[in-house]
């Protein structure tokens, strides 16, 4: 793994063994920031699910004003840790050691312009995140919510405030760009 932009650019991120980790591919995250291109640089970004940081640390690189990485996992918690002492990444950023939903449903600060959410690909938690999300606080109106599902989940083109935008097919994979309705 390695970042691909930003002030970090083709630094290695940590090797790891850990079978609850499938981290982003460098295509899909490609695409996922062209996609967001503008939204990232000075913005507050939210990284639900974690994992090893890759997503919450190309956000920084490319210029993130503040990140919320939220992850509960022991032993992702520790490799997020490792990546960004690695990268020397000491501000911007901080480290939420929680369930993903009781953050969700807890959340009373300002909203996020982007929340990523990559849950693990054990679970089929896509539609159940959009509606979760859908009811809470973390979005404004120009926030934009994007969800990576295997390609067989259930995640419905709208949710009571919530639209679906765009979606990108990868293999087994679908990133979902959703905004306020």
């Amino acid at each position: 793994m390695r970042i691909i932009s930003g002030k970090f650019k083709g630094r290695q991120l940590v090797s790891f063994q850990a079978d609850h980790i499938r981290p982003t591919t460098d295509r899909v995250k490609e695409s996922l920031f062209n996609i967001l291109m503008g939204r990232i640089e000075g913005g507050r970004v939210l990284d639900l699910f974690s994992g090893t940081g890759n997503l919450a640390i190309e956000c920084l690189s490319r210029g993130a004003a503040w990140v919320d990485i939220v992850e509960n996992h022991r032993k992702s918690l520790g490799i997020i840790r490792e990546n960004l002492s690695k990268l020397g990444v000491t501000e911007g950023f901080k480290i939420h050691p929680v369930d993903v939903f009781k953050y969700i449903r807890a959340f009373e600060g300002e909203p996020y312009d982007v929340i990523l959410c990559d849950p693990p690909f054990t679970r089929a938690w896509a539609h159940e995140l959009a509606e979760a999300i859908a009811g809470s606080r973390l979005l404004g109106p120009e926030s934009r919510l994007v969800i990576e599902s295997a390609a067989k989940e259930r995640l419905d083109e709208s949710y009571p405030g919530l639209n679906r935008l765009d979606q990108r097919h990868f293999g087994d994979k679908y990133l979902s760009f959703f905004a306020k309705a």
